[in-house]
């Protein structure tokens, strides 16, 4: 009988016969889609994926007879899908390729050649897999979930399952032919660390700090932390993680869902971010805690390894990890964990089973975009309802995402504080002044009250507000914080500002919203412009953080000549400065309520019309509707150097021109990259402040400033940098 080959030779000179691939897949794949409740799916689809290559032409192509590029071998596997349970065609066709549009696959299972094709093979693959077909149809083995319902919730329901199955096929197909290619990498994925190791160290841990810590303020942490640790025990669902600023929710939410976990037998705890400018904070918590080979960070300005061409073993190992998030404890970002869960490509998709049987944590939760709020939700009911999840809804400033006539929000979510608002009151560290919203303050009057005192740090809507307001104040010695920095940059200035913080000394800083969430500073004086009522309690965070002063101050002001992002930003402005016309408190948490649900109501929450893609599975359309950073954007490398001996970024650039870029490079010069509106692109290049490195990526030739960051004084910096 001819044998029939599923790869090339490893460098060990081994082949890997197709039946044998075949199988392999559709065990693991049965083993990944248990967690769907559809063992029996995952199992004939790896069964399935790949029959295409009994085809004579693919077997010469694997011997080096035919092309560079091998033919078609995914439409005849989902030829064969389409007679037991149509949808599996769609995991099928897609495993290389990504998941199609609907009517697009159907047009390709018509392809004359195709069906060709698919006789042959499956001619040939009978001859060798007797079992090849199964007795009965496993569109019968369906989840009870995706048998009834309403004509929408059902489509709703099958778009996510369907993709969340491709993660199951993918991952399955990606490991077995890394066994074959590189079969020592298999064996450094596993991480030998288990959540109640995880618990333990973070236990130990918190008895620790609570010895050597004292004073009202870790008091109240500890009660926090303690609260979390009881209700972790209440039956999977969707919690909220209501806590001041300054609270301790890091650890007190992690502490939640470790002990949620393990005592609901839940796999893994993903904690995701809505800022890369924080989420190294967060992730050096828990590094620090729990040790740098227990941390999966995961989000796109990870540090490189030190040697890309030796990595140690954790740094292989989180390489590996990334991949398929076969982790017990992933930090990331909202955009990596959201985007991922609308994707359409096997390298996104790839670790989406592994969210089944996980805690989410969603941290600062009231960032999540209202244009994509309804498809969010949608996602995360049935992630919890149906795939073992559980979610803690995170944030100081809780948004109103339950059930309400303009929304279809999340169902029965459970607070895990007790009374939270005795918390605000007692974590109460600043006094607001709220200036009449129709009295307006020139840049002059803002930076003469940061000039009466000597630490004090403004917070403005747009990098534009923030130049102006820099030149109003006139200081040699301020500081400023916006994306018009790189972030090696911007890591360097939170550095020193800290530093004159704790030293004592003068410090005056002007910022755009990127030091409000969950960034760890702690000034005497905050003044913030008018915006949304959420982003003025955050900018508030970073007043008396510590509580050492009786109480902060904070001064919410009306620019003159300010300018507002468009969107919500706006329309959350408008609502917050009704509310605060109507004096109202600051430090009530049911404020926020009020405020968020005024919020959607006068939003659209799916502005893309993203639900209506999802219910014609139209899988390519639903991955370009669904962009968390909505303007597209260019990265631009600036020639940053943080001192004389520092000459990293031009090492770097200098690689670029003699070796072919690669991943690894990107990732080091991810630090030193500001991000330009992509319609720039061609004028800046053409007036020479600009030239393309390699494809898609670009060093900036004009000026860079040490305070300023990125100069052109011929531009607005909204139109030029995102």
């Amino acid at each position: 009988m001819e044998t029939f080959q599923a790869h090339s030779q490893n460098n060990n000179g081994k082949e890997q016969l197709l039946a044998d691939h075949l199988r392999n897949v559709a065990n693991l794949a049965r083993n990944f889609a248990s967690r769907l409740t559809a063992p029996d799916l995952g199992y004939w689809a790896g069964f399935w994926h790949d029959l295409g290559k009994f085809h004579p032409e693919f077997q010469a192509y694997l011997r080096g007879e035919a092309g560079r590029r091998g033919p078609n071998h995914s439409t005849a596997g989902a030829l064969l899908a389409t007679r037991f349970f149509e949808p599996l065609a769609f995991l099928i066709t897609g495993h290389h390729g990504g998941l199609p549009d609907r009517a697009e696959l159907k047009n390709r299972l018509k392809d004359k050649v195709q069906n060709d094709r698919y006789i042959t093979a499956l001619q040939n693959a009978r001859q060798v897999i007797p079992d090849l077909e199964p007795e009965r149809f496993p569109g019968q083995y369906l989840p009870a979930f995706l048998q009834e319902g309403e004509d929408k919730t059902l489509k709703s329901r099958l778009e996510l399952f369907l993709r969340l199955l491709y993660s199951a096929l993918t991952d399955a197909d990606f490991l077995d032919t890394e066994r074959h290619f590189q079969p020592r990498l298999a064996t450094q994925r596993e991480s030998e660390v288990k959540l109640a190791k995880l618990w333990s160290m973070l236990d130990a841990d918190q008895q620790r700090l609570m010895a050597k810590c004292s004073g009202y303020v870790n008091q109240i942490r500890q009660e926090i932390y303690h609260h979390c640790y009881v209700k972790a025990g209440l039956l999977p669902g969707f919690f909220s993680l209501t806590v001041p600023t300054g609270g301790g929710k890091t650890r007190s939410g992690m502490a939640f869902a470790l002990r949620h976990a393990l005592r609901y037998a839940k796999q893994r705890v993903i904690v995701a971010i809505p800022y890369t400018s924080i989420i190294e904070q967060t992730a050096d918590v828990y590094r620090g805690i729990f040790g740098a080979d227990c941390v999966l960070e995961h989000h796109s300005t990870v540090s490189p390894p030190a040697d890309p061409e030796n990595p140690s073993p954790e740094e292989l190992w989180a390489r590996l990890a990334s991949e398929n998030w076969n982790a017990p404890l992933i930090v990331t970002t909202t955009v990596q964990l959201f985007e991922s869960l609308f994707a359409n490509n096997s390298s996104s998709c790839r670790k989406l089973h592994n969210i089944a049987g996980s805690v989410i944590i969603l941290d600062e939760v009231q960032t999540l975009p209202v244009n994509l709020l309804e498809p969010i939700l949608d996602v995360l009911k049935q992630l919890v309802q149906f795939y073992g999840v559980s979610v803690v809804l995170c944030s100081a400033t809780q948004p109103a995402l339950e059930d309400s006539p303009f929304l279809s929000g999340l169902p029965d979510v459970r607070e895990i504080i007790p009374e939270p608002q005795k918390y605000f009151n007692m974590l109460n560290r600043v006094a607001y002044q709220l200036s009449p919203t129709s009295e307006e303050w020139t840049w002059e009057q803002v930076a003469g009250v940061l000039q009466q005192s000597p630490q004090g740090m403004a917070v403005v809507n747009t990098k534009q507000d923030a130049l102006a307001l820099l030149k109003a104040l006139d200081d040699p010695e301020a500081l400023h914080l916006s994306t018009l920095l790189c972030g090696a940059h911007r890591r360097q200035v939170l550095q020193e500002i800290r530093r004159r913080l704790q030293n004592g000394q003068p410090c005056r800083l002007v910022a755009t919203q990127v030091v409000e969430a969950g960034v760890d500073l702690d000034f005497p004086l905050v003044l913030r412009a008018l915006g949304p009522l959420d982003r003025i309690v955050q900018a508030a965070g970073r007043c008396n953080r510590e509580g050492r002063l009786q109480v902060g101050r904070v001064i919410i002001f009306k620019p003159a000549e300010g300018h507002l992002p468009p969107g919500s930003y706006k329309t959350g402005t408008e609502i917050a400065a009704i509310l605060l016309n109507s004096r109202a408190d600051l430090n009530d948490i049911t404020l926020y309520r009020t405020y968020f649900q005024r919020l959607y109501q006068s939003s659209t929450l799916d502005a893309k019309n993203i639900q209506a893609s999802r219910y014609s599975f139209n899988y390519p359309e639903v991955a370009q509707k669904f962009q968390m950073i909505e303007q597209r954007v260019t990265p631009l490398v600036v020639r940053y150097h943080s001192g004389p001996g520092d000459t990293l970024v031009d090492e770097l650039l200098n690689q670029i021109q003699y070796q072919r870029f690669n991943r690894n490079l990107l990732r080091q010069l991810q630090s030193y990259i500001v991000n330009v509106q992509s319609y720039a692109i061609t004028s800046l290049q053409k007036e020479g402040l600009a030239h393309e490195i390699s494809p898609g990526l670009y060093e900036w030739l004009g000026s860079y400033d040490e305070v300023l960051g990125l100069v052109t004084t011929a531009r607005d910096p909204s139109e030029l940098v995102f």
